[in-house]
Parts: C-alpha cells; sequence; structure tokens
C-alpha cells in the first residue's frame, strides 16, 4: 500500500471507509488526543511548546491532554513544567484524574532505562487518548500542524508530518540534502514509499497502535531509528497512511542531542538489521 501525498487527501476523502471499523480499546479513552513529548534538557522550550500546542486545541472543542515525558533532565525540564503549569503526576494516571477537566498537563520523569524510544513508548502507554500524537520538544515540529493531522485520522490509520512531499522542507538545506538521500537508501532496501521515515512527528489512531503492542519491545528501543521499525511495520500491515508537508525550522533554544555520525552509523545499522532479519 502506498501512503498519499496530502494533494490527495480530497479523492481519498470520497473513498471507502471500511478500515474505519477496527476492533475499540478495552477501556474508552478520557481524552480525545493526547499529545506526547520527549523531553531532556528542554527546560527553555517546553513551557512554550506546551502554550502553543494549548493554544492550538483548546478551541477545537477536544477533550485532550498533553503528556511531558522527561528522563530527570538535568537541566530541571520537569521544575519548569510543574511551576508553570502545576502538572499532575502522570506516571500513574487515575481515572478520577482524567474527569477532573477536558484538559490536563501531566508530568512524568523516568529515572531508569532512558532514552528516547522507550520515552515515547512509555508515553503512548501512560496516555488517556483515543487519539495519540508524537512531536519533539525543540519546535523542529510545528504545533499548528496538530489539529490537520489528528482530523485526517478520520480517514486514515497513520499521518505523518513529512518534509520530503510536496510545500514540505527545512530551514536547514544541507541536513534536509543529507535527509532526503538517506531517505531515498531506507525505501530502496525496505521497499516502501514512505517518503519520511526520519520524521517523528506523527498522528495514530489508538486501536491500531495498540494492536502492535506485543512487538513494542522490537520497535521501541535506541533513539529515532524506533520510527523506521514502526513505519515498517505499518506499511506491511496495510496501514491506511499518509503524509502530510511540514517545515522544520531551526531549533529555538538550547543544543541538539545528536551528534551526526553517531546518528548516521545507528541508523543505517538498523535498516540493515530489517533488511536481513526484519524485526
Amino acid at each position: 500500500m502506498r501512503p498519499f501525498a496530502a494533494w490527495q487527501v480530497i479523492q481519498a476523502m470520497s473513498t471507502d471507509l471500511h478500515g474505519m471499523g477496527a476492533a475499540a480499546a478495552p477501556t474508552p479513552p478520557a481524552f480525545d488526543v493526547t499529545v506526547v513529548l520527549p523531553t531532556y534538557n528542554e527546560r527553555d522550550n517546553i513551557c512554550d511548546l506546551i502554550d502553543a500546542i494549548w493554544r492550538e486545541l483548546e478551541s477545537l472543542g477536544w477533550r485532550f491532554e498533553i503528556l511531558v515525558v522527561d528522563d530527570d533532565s538535568p537541566d530541571g525540564t520537569a521544575a519548569v513544567v510543574r511551576a508553570r503549569f502545576g502538572a499532575v503526576d502522570g506516571c500513574a494516571p487515575r481515572a478520577e484524574d482524567a474527569a477532573q477537566a477536558d484538559q490536563a498537563v501531566r508530568l512524568c520523569v523516568r529515572t531508569a532505562d532512558k532514552g528516547l524510544a522507550k520515552s515515547i513508548r512509555h508515553g503512548l502507554e501512560l496516555a488517556r487518548g483515543q487519539t495519540l500524537v508524537v512531536m519533539d520538544t525543540d519546535f523542529n515540529h510545528d504545533p499548528a500542524m496538530i489539529p490537520q493531522m489528528v482530523d485526517l485520522l478520520r480517514y486514515y490509520d497513520l499521518v505523518i508530518g513529512s518534509r520530503f512531499v510536496m510545500r514540505g522542507g527545512m530551514e536547514d538545506a544541507l541536513r534536509y540534502r543529507y535527509s532526503q538521500f538517506y531517505n531515498v537508501f531506507i525505501r530502496a532496501l525496505l521497499h516502501t514509499q514512505i517518503q519520511d521515515n526520519l520524521s517523528g512527528f506523527f498522528a495514530v489512531r489508538r486501536d491500531r497502535l495498540f494492536e502492535l503492542q506485543p512487538l513494542f519491545s522490537r520497535i521501541f528501543y535506541g533513539y529515532g531509528d524506533y520510527f523506521i521499525r514502526l513505519l515498517l511495520l505499518a506499511w506491511r500491515s496495510n496501514w491506511k497512511i499518509l503524509e502530510v508537508p511540514v517545515f522544520y525550522i531551526l531549533r529555538r533554544h538550547g543544543d541538539s542531542k545528536t551528534g551526526f555520525w553517531r546518528i548516521f552509523r545507528d541508523y543505517t545499522a538498523a535498516v540493515l538489521r530489517l533488511r536481513l532479519f526484519g524485526l
């Protein structure tokens, strides 16, 4: 199955919606949308990002929660979230918490088994939304895209914010070219047509995602390479996948946690492992 570029949305809306009949989650989710924000040393970005997400979602009539999953950042990321938003404990969700408000900011601080992919898995498993959104916390990913991505899940199982479909792009032109060529390499080896396997900005239907839960330990490890594995499994499971254009701006504050050559090495090893051995 091929993912759709954004210009194909109108056509897709008129097609058969037989895929919407998947089994529901055992317990009705308390929220319409959960936005999962994995953080490490994002003190200077996180509060502005939460404010921006809140502005985008609060007028839409959705019940939503913003879940910050922090890997015990030494810069005090968790402390500023608590101070600014009075964030409730997100590590132990309770039914009574969900009934208190239509919106919530939750914080879960992880002190063991750290890492981006494992933080994202932890956040997804704690999330109480029918729709789940994952995004970076350095403003690479535009909060203004969330409503569109969530709305399109009426017709798709997974919506990806993609730099490599029409009108997508990056402010950093050199990094854009490197990422574009690397995605060609991924598609050639894994035989998919997904344009942006490295995005990490996505919205997914809860019921669809948790069909894969028995394989979570084989998906969510390492760094951003988890997304390559997740997309490959979604593709081979015949999910309805849509890529919408996004434009990455430069990080507002702080330094990147990734080194080019380490990421290149780890991602290449992950792709080769998938090609040779699968999941």
